[in-house]
């Protein structure tokens, strides 16, 4: 079972309102204990109003709740987009707001492993700088989709500003942050491109097919 589910399930248990044991949703979900105890702390720092403690039991206070939601690519982009803009607005109670929305979000998405080149903390990173970074999205999401290579100029996190041609396959969202997945020609190989440190994209006119190694499937992080 995925992280996420793990997580959406637990939700799902607790929203009766009684007192759950750690012990019976690890037996429920076939998890540990341990496993049980690491996700409600990361439900409770993503503002779940989870109550409780280890060795007595779990439960959730009254709250507003949505029901399941499959988001689009394009409607997480969106959704994404209304955070950075409230979080830059001067009402803090508005900024507060879009902020533990942030956190809820990032709890219920996919972990995934990331290259350690590419690490960086999601908790930390301003809002302001993933906007800027969505501007390039419009013509990397047609560039994916019409499979025509795309030129960037790139400025990695040491702020050294380089010029790549690369194919681009894939965008994804790591928590307040895009990343582009592509086969760059400059290295002749994979690497995962943060969307906000583009400064800029211009499509080229030469189109790609997939070439054993380099397609997508091909990736692994």
């Amino acid at each position: 079972m995925r992280r996420s589910d793990r997580l959406f399930d637990i939700i799902g248990i607790l929203r009766d309102g009684k007192l759950h044991r750690a012990q019976d949703i690890a037996d429920r979900l076939e998890v540990s204990v341990r496993t049980i105890y690491r996700d409600m702390d990361t439900l409770a720092a993503s503002g779940i109003p989870v109550e409780g403690e280890r060795g007595v039991g779990y439960m959730v206070r009254e709250q507003i709740t949505l029901p399941p939601l499959n988001l689009t690519p394009t409607e997480l982009e969106a959704l994404n987009l209304g955070m950075a803009i409230v979080a830059e607005a001067a009402d803090p109670e508005l900024k507060a707001a879009a902020l533990t929305l942030a956190d809820k979000i990032d709890a219920v998405l996919p972990i995934r492993t990331i290259a350690e080149a590419d690490a960086w903390k999601f908790a930390v990173y301003p809002f302001a700088d993933a906007a800027r970074g969505l501007a390039h999205m419009p013509p990397i999401r047609a560039a994916i989709k019409a499979r025509q290579k795309l030129r960037l100029s790139y400025r990695r996190i040491d702020g050294e500003l380089t010029e790549r041609v690369v194919r681009p396959l894939h965008m994804e969202y790591w928590g307040r942050v895009w990343t582009l997945t592509a086969w760059c020609e400059l290295r002749e190989g994979f690497r995962v491109f943060r969307i906000d440190l583009i400064e800029a994209v211009a499509p080229l006119p030469e189109l790609f097919r997939d070439e054993p190694g380099k397609t997508l499937a091909d990736y692994q992080p």
